[in-house]
């Protein structure tokens, strides 16, 4: 068989197909997000995060990972818009941005632990 010839879905619909994908700008940013989670400190403070809001201090003391470790870490998420700070006196309180992230980490460690 020949299978220069083999199509596993008609043309019409694999342009739909493409037509819906999203565009370069957002690919690029979810690239940039995925390639940020890839980090095992990251993941640690995103799921820290999703059981409340934490200082850096606090971070460090559940993680046991220097702060200026933690400070860098959270730089990455906050740029890709992943967590949030706010101000409470003289400290810096980090939470989740919303609830997409929330969404997303809960997915995916579900789906993982399904599939143990």
């Amino acid at each position: 068989m020949d299978n220069s010839e083999h199509i596993c879905a008609d043309l019409g619909s694999l342009e739909d197909r493409s037509g819906n994908l999203p565009s370069e700008e957002s690919i690029s940013s979810m690239c940039r997000i995925f390639n940020a989670l890839q980090c095992t400190t990251r993941l640690k403070i995103l799921f820290l995060l999703l059981q409340g809001d934490l200082c850096v201090k606090a971070i460090e003391g559940a993680l046991g990972i220097s702060q200026s470790a933690i400070s860098h870490s959270l730089k990455n998420l906050r740029q890709l818009d992943l967590v949030r700070v706010r101000k409470e006196g003289k400290f810096a309180v980090y939470y989740i941005a919303d609830e997409h992230v929330e969404l997303l980490m809960s997915m995916c460690r579900e789906h993982v632990e399904e599939n143990k």
